[in-house]
């Protein structure tokens, strides 16, 4: 626990100072840390980003990441669109499982260009949302949403937690502890559109914290699948006590989409 204490708060002193800063420093962190996700989730399948295959698939989520008002510089620098260029990733991966003679197989093709897509999207919609008018209040109140969704859904869960959620998947997380995350995470909203508003309806702000808390626990869930199918405790150990990036930002890889997709939150 106090490792695990230490390394949030460095890691807090790190990472929050580059995200109210924004810009370039902001995107060019999050580009690091999508490369180390995807490191990470490659790694489960014994697959190494330190190969062609990797490389191919690292090229992909670099291209997905690029920010919208920058796609249309990527078009008049080369032609090409991001579509092409993903098109493209699929390609070589799919020629190259041809010149290797299925060592590397048509599912390992297939699970490279998932494994980016699935860590590109949230982080795509983190850099896209910080870059808008704004944008820095909204990735607060993401990050708000996600992180006291966790705390809400642990401490209810250890404190009245007797059902289990979905033993299969993820055997210490409960149904009480799922609603208790939505519970807490609806209070800190309220408190946040008190202080900073960030919707025109109180209506809309717990309806759209409430799936955004739902999506953000279906997302931690999905990372659990992929562990529990790999074998794996954590998805990495780059930060002691906390597990990897995808440990870590499992959530938000559902969360900014959702919102993005509901166009913030009204």
């Amino acid at each position: 626990m106090k490792q695990r204490m230490i390394t949030g708060v460095i890691a807090a002193g790190l990472f929050i100072p580059i995200v109210v800063l924004g810009g370039l420093p902001f995107t060019l962190l999050v580009y690091a840390m999508a490369a180390v996700g995807l490191f990470e989730i490659l790694r489960m399948k014994g697959l190494s980003i330190f190969s062609v295959h990797g490389f191919i698939s690292l090229f992909a989520l670099f291209i997905f990441l690029i920010p919208s008002k920058w796609s249309i510089l990527l078009v008049e620098t080369t032609g090409y669109t991001k579509i092409d260029f993903a098109l493209m990733a699929v390609l070589l991966l799919l020629t190259y499982t041809v010149v290797v003679k299925n060592r590397f197989t048509f599912e390992d093709a297939a699970f490279s260009i998932l494994a980016a897509l699935y860590v590109g999207i949230g982080f795509f919609y983190f850099i896209e949302t910080r870059l808008v008018e704004n944008g820095l209040q909204f990735v607060i109140f993401a990050l708000l949403i996600i992180w006291t969704t966790d705390s809400g859904a642990y401490f209810t869960g250890k404190k009245f937690g007797k059902n289990k959620l979905w033993p299969e998947i993820s055997p210490n997380k409960t149904i009480e502890g799922f609603y208790g995350g939505i519970a807490v995470a609806i209070i800190f909203a309220v408190i946040f559109q008190w202080i900073s508003p960030i919707s025109s309806s109180y209506t809309v702000l717990i309806v759209v914290t409430i799936l955004a808390s739902v999506f953000g626990q279906v997302g931690d869930l999905v990372e659990s699948a992929l562990k529990r199918h790999y074998n794996v405790k954590d998805s990495g150990n780059l930060l002691p006590g906390h597990g990897g990036v995808l440990d870590r930002f499992d959530s938000l890889l559902f969360v900014l989409p959702l919102l993005h997709f509901l166009h913030f939150v009204g």
